[in-house]
């Protein structure tokens, strides 16, 4: 045997120096992963306002984080590749320190406004420039501590694999401790405190792990395995198969929470949720005695598989539970499977830096797939159905039965595949079935997939391809009547759906409807004249009776603000002889309103108009005091919000923007969230008064919805008539209500205010 492998006996470490070793170590490991975990939402949160709050930039974040969590494993490889004990500790300890002089937490000052294009890039160039060296320093803890803790002569040394759970024990709490209790309870500025108060707790915990290591006897080696002593290096092919094996549920991660935050809120509590559940499935995984056999995992992973299919299939996002719940419950048996996979595969100690290596360098190619790539790539969210069919492949090679039937499974599969594509463009009343049954159809092709999985332990490849036949029958079965084409930018996917009829043209982000158009009249006639607005801005709604009655109560031509662009249809609300002023944080979304084939409000009503691009906050803030008659504010994707824009601060800037008696109207329409008592909260705290209306128009059918409005002034004589409408109720602020700052928001809150409200 090596003689590095022997235990000396007689300077073997003793039992009390084995626990303090354990438990420093231990200690350092969880608290260095409560930093790491714990500053992604804090400092993305800090950033939000820089973009409109728009949920890509979680997303491109994953991307940083994955980025640099991959340049400090490999730092951390090269570090224990010196065979001197003091080195590795003297240089690690000096980048902490570097590190710790660029806290608290911060964006760089030198980082300005963004551009009006290459979002992505620029945003990772401010993480860079403003957290890059104290993640980058946090990120090598991992490996690196677990590298010393071999060399302590521990006799847990040769399988140091546990501390890995113990690092994503300190993930997992940190990411769901954020939304539930630092959030909620603390300014982003108490926050960076506390952080900034563990990151030097932190440097003494790792000069101790330090200190041992160094002391200890440089012949203590604890004895290996005579096979693991002996055990050649990892193959490249199995290294290729940890970085697929870690790619795959990393994007996938990104897809999830991009396919959830959408829908709801650009805000940490769901950024946390899959990324926790992510987390949660390495601490289960690398236990000594995983708590969750793999065989389970690997039973149910293809049925993870087919239910997000059917989800997706049914379009589950109008329920809340099933969006938060479904997808991400399969997306954890996914990541468990894969995650399990490369447990069971995982190499000797002696490789263990270069197996960490291996899984963030495929994190970061899942992250920048689904993050970075795919936006640019695809029109539409394809990348959460791509990794899904990927993830049929994390499976290990399996042993068909039935082998003699199975040979015609390729041809039987493209034939079937060849019809139903073929019947979604050829018309007639087998396709139009088909259409109305979309997810019975796809969810019978996910079966047999598992079918497959299950029942006849199929090659992943077959169980693959099948999965991607399901999905494709989801993209050409679309679950939208009518003709759909898709928009992506940065800030999302817009659906310009053209109703059966040639009717309406609707414009979609997510599953929200944000305008539409009448193109023909009931009786098949084109329509003509000024176009009428609907949707949300019926003139007969609560923002169309907001203009109304400060038109009325000025008794002339107003100058007006809006924020957000939509399909155009605030730009028909206009008179003529009025000032109105758009403001659009996306160039996409402008040239989709102004675009005739889809839209003419713009091109009817405003057709000189000329927004001013970027975020709102930044830009807004920028115009003369005192200026607007009535600012309505109304920019908000899906049933996303972005918070920076329902602020104190924010409040404040429109205030100082008012015209003496004029007026904010701000639309908070939302199926999750309970908004109105927020804007009452920052109005009042502005010394504003608001009345809310709530509504319901009954003429859905007419694309004529009812709107939830909250108009704010000074006084009651500045919103005119409203003020003595029943429909418009005078509202005080909730007294036990925390104000939203731009230090300070409660998503939770206000999710379970709607959740009370529908009880």
């Amino acid at each position: 045997m090596d003689s590095r492998l022997q235990s000396v006996a007689a300077e073997q470490p003793s039992a009390s120096r084995n626990r303090l070793v354990l438990a420093v170590y231990t200690a350092a490991i969880f608290l260095s992963a409560l930093l790491l975990f714990s500053v992604q939402p804090l400092f993305t949160k800090m950033v939000l306002p820089r973009l409109g709050g728009s949920p890509a930039v979680w997303s491109v974040a994953m991307v940083f984080f994955q980025a640099l969590l991959l340049a400090g494993y490999a730092y951390a490889h090269f570090l224990t590749q010196i065979r001197h004990r003091a080195i590795p500790v003297v240089v690690h300890l000096a980048l902490l320190l570097v590190a710790l002089l660029s806290l608290p937490l911060s964006i760089a000052s030198t980082w300005g406004e963004p551009p009006t294009s290459g979002y992505a890039f620029w945003l990772l160039g401010l993480f860079v420039a403003s957290i890059g060296l104290p993640f980058f320093a946090l990120a090598a803890n991992n490996p690196l501590l677990q590298a010393w803790f071999v060399r302590t002569g521990h006799p847990a040394g040769p399988d140091p694999y546990f501390l890995y759970a113990s690092s994503n024990i300190g993930s997992f709490l940190a990411l769901l401790s954020y939304p539930v209790l630092l959030e909620p309870l603390f300014t982003l500025r108490t926050q960076n405190l506390i952080w900034t108060f563990g990151y030097g707790l932190l440097i003494v915990l790792i000069a101790g792990c330090g200190a041992l290591l160094v002391r200890s006897p440089a012949s203590v080696v604890v004895d290996a395995p005579a096979d693991e002593a002996n055990e050649p290096p990892p193959s490249w092919l199995l290294r290729a198969r940890w970085i697929f094996l870690a790619a795959v549920p990393s994007g996938l991660l990104i897809a999830v929470t991009a396919h959830i935050s959408a829908d709801v809120a650009a805000a940490p509590l769901l950024w946390v949720l899959p990324l926790s559940l992510y987390l949660l499935t390495w601490v289960l995984v690398f236990q000594s005695r995983p708590l969750v056999p793999h065989k389970w995992m690997l039973l149910l992973q293809p049925i993870a598989i087919a239910d997000i299919v059917i989800l997706l299939a049914f379009g589950s996002e109008q329920n809340l539970l099933l969006t938060l719940g479904g997808h991400q419950l399969c997306f954890f048996i996914i990541a468990m499977a894969c995650h399990g996979e490369l447990a069971r595969t995982r190499p000797p100690a002696k490789y263990l830096t270069g197996f960490y290596v291996a899984l963030s360098f495929g994190g970061m190619v899942g992250g920048l797939f689904a993050g970075l790539l795919a936006p640019y790539a695809f029109s539409w969210v394809a990348e959460y159905p791509i990794l899904l069919a990927l993830a049929a492949l994390c499976r290990p090679a399996g042993h068909e039965r039935l082998s003699r039937w199975m040979r015609w499974y390729w041809p039987a599969l493209a034939v079937l595949a060849v019809v139903l594509v073929t019947l979604a463009y050829s018309g007639g009343q087998i396709t139009e079935w088909l259409k109305d049954h979309r997810a019975w159809v796809a969810g019978s092709v996910a079966a047999l997939a598992v079918l497959l999985a299950l029942a006849l332990n199929a090659d992943r490849w077959k169980i693959s391809a099948t999965v991607a036949l399901a999905l494709v029958l989801i993209r050409v079965y679309p679950a939208d009547e009518g003709r759909v084409e898709t928009v992506r930018s940065f800030f999302g996917v817009h659906k310009i759906v053209v109703t059966p009829g040639d009717h309406y043209h609707v414009l979609m982000h997510g599953t929200t409807i944000h305008g539409a158009q009448r193109f023909k009249n009931n009786d098949g006639t084109p329509a003509s004249g000024r176009p009428e607005p609907i949707t949300y801005y019926h003139k007969d709604g609560g923002i169309g009776q907001a203009i109304t009655a400060v038109r009325e109560r000025k008794g002339a031509p107003l100058k007006v603000a809006v924020i957000g662009v939509g399909s155009g249809t605030l730009t028909c609300a206009s008179e003529p002889g009025e000032s109105w002023k758009f403001f659009e944080i996306d160039q996409t979304m402008v040239d989709t309103a102004r675009d005739p084939k889809y839209f003419s409000y713009i091109a009817s009503c405003e057709p000189d108009m000329k927004p001013v691009i970027g975020d709102a906050r930044l830009t807004f803030a920028r115009e003369s005091d005192g200026a607007y008659d009535l600012i309505i504010v109304d920019a908000y994707s899906s049933d996303a919000i972005p918070i920076h824009l329902a602020t104190k601060e924010a409040m404040k800037i429109y205030k100082d923007k008012l015209a003496p008696q004029g007026a904010v109207v701000m639309h908070v329409s939302n199926r999750h969230l309970e908004l109105e008592s927020v804007v009452v909260g920052i109005a009042d705290a502005n010394g504003l008064k608001s009345w809310v209306y709530n509504e319901d128009s009954g003429r859905d059918d007419e694309y004529i919805f009812s709107t939830d409005v909250v108009i704010s002034a000074r006084e009651a004589a500045d919103v005119g008539r409203l003020a003595s409408l029943e429909d418009w109720e005078k509202t005080e602020p909730e007294e036990h209500e925390r104000v939203w700052t731009d230090d300070y928001s409660n998503i939770i809150g206000a999710l379970y205010r709607r959740w009370r409200n529908v009880e």
